[in-house]
């Protein structure tokens, strides 16, 4: 069956919170909070500002999504395109459903001039999808995350 790919909608907020959860469960170890995740997840459906997911299908079923956020660069006065939320179902897994997402992401880019560049953060351990970005062309940037969060008082 032929993989379609098409830009998520409000009726698709279970399937993406659901894979959202998955996510955090296998490559992080994290248990999610199931109504906060819903909430985030329509958030982001009902503003484009937010982020834009895209939805791999077969057979009209959901297999895969990965989700685009947006980081003005006031050094290089441009935008780069953070790829998020990447899940691919395990059923489907080694069957170029991020390839074909990936893929994707880059000729809309390539498409915007706008836009200077693509980034993704992923856990520290995590070889496999190091091995799978580094195979898309990807090369570590030489930054590491650090965060605060939840906000003091949150």
């Amino acid at each position: 069956m032929s993989l379609t790919l098409r830009r998520a909608t409000p009726a698709d907020a279970a399937v993406v919170a659901e894979f959202n959860a998955a996510l955090a469960r296998e490559s992080e170890g994290k248990e999610l909070d199931p109504a906060t995740v819903a909430a985030g997840v329509r958030a982001a459906l009902a503003d484009p500002a937010k982020g834009v997911y895209t939805l791999a299908a077969r057979g009209g079923e959901v297999v895969g999504q990965m989700m685009l956020t947006y980081e003005w660069s006031d050094w290089r006065n441009g935008w780069f395109w953070w790829v998020q939320s990447v899940y691919v179902r395990p059923d489907a897994r080694r069957g170029g459903v991020f390839r074909a997402l990936f893929a994707d992401a880059l000729a809309r880019a390539a498409a915007d001039p706008g836009v200077i560049g693509v980034r993704l953060y992923m856990e520290h351990g995590n070889a496999h999808a190091r091995a799978t970005y580094k195979s898309m062309g990807m090369v570590e940037a030489g930054y590491e995350v650090f965060e605060l969060y939840p906000l003091p008082g949150r």
